[in-house]
């Protein structure tokens, strides 16, 4: 996937960071793949941020895992779920790697200055928020475009375009997912002016062992990528 995903974003002259997980540890279900654990994890992820040639992004749900992580990739991703706790805020910005945080379901917009806030007061500069929708009751995530900007105004913001179109833990135990949303919120979030977009991206969703429900096929990858950049560069006109 990387090497596929990557041709295509060499193509298009779009930057791209490969992001994969090595242990998932918020799955819905107990049952559910979490992935191969950090040891063979961070050994795979290193290869393939050597052999492709891309920056790699991970996640940690563990402050005691952030100084291995490091090593091997130049993105340490903080999960929506955690992005209020401090230790591993703290721990993610002492390895000196980009921090991402991915902005709570329950947490506004500009409550998101305290995690910056934590993640820059430990000593690294190096932050990014990261917006994934809103929860809108039960089963449900909304996109609030207006938080974009009020993120905006103190880290750079990124818009995850796949798991905003997730629907949390509404299919007996794992999430569903609208994909269809995808392309759509993904060009009124590039409209908005965010400065990056996250999607999770396979060559065959049903057979995906996470996100499957929420993921944008890879055949769709160039059309969707050649959309944003018309947006972007219509917005970027004087």
């Amino acid at each position: 996937m990387a090497e596929a995903i990557a041709a295509v974003c060499k193509d298009l002259k779009v930057p791209y960071i490969f992001k994969a997980s090595y242990d998932k540890a918020n799955r819905t279900s107990i049952s559910s793949f979490r992935g191969p654990g950090l040891e063979e994890g961070t050994r795979i992820l290193k290869k393939v941020r050597e052999t492709v040639g891309v920056p790699v992004l991970t996640d940690v749900h563990d402050a005691h895992d952030c100084e291995r992580v490091g090593e091997a990739v130049d993105v340490l991703q903080i999960p929506a779920f955690l992005c209020r706790q401090t230790d591993l805020l703290v721990a993610a910005a002492k390895t000196g790697r980009v921090v991402n945080v991915k902005k709570g379901q329950f947490v506004s917009p500009a409550d998101m200055r305290h995690a910056v806030n934590k993640v820059r007061e430990a000593g690294n500069d190096k932050v990014v928020l990261t917006e994934r929708g809103s929860s809108f009751g039960y089963n449900n995530l909304v996109v609030d475009m207006r938080g974009l900007a009020i993120m905006r105004e103190f880290a750079p913001v990124v818009f995850d375009a796949t798991h905003s179109v997730q629907l949390p833990s509404a299919s007996n135990g794992t999430s569903g997912g609208q994909p269809e949303f995808i392309p759509l919120l993904s060009r009124a979030a590039v409209a908005a002016g965010v400065d990056g977009i996250f999607m999770e991206v396979h060559d065959n969703p049903k057979e995906a062992k996470s996100d499957g429900a929420n993921a944008l096929d890879l055949k769709n990858l160039r059309s969707t990528l050649q959309q944003l950049l018309a947006v972007r560069a219509a917005v970027s006109k004087p």
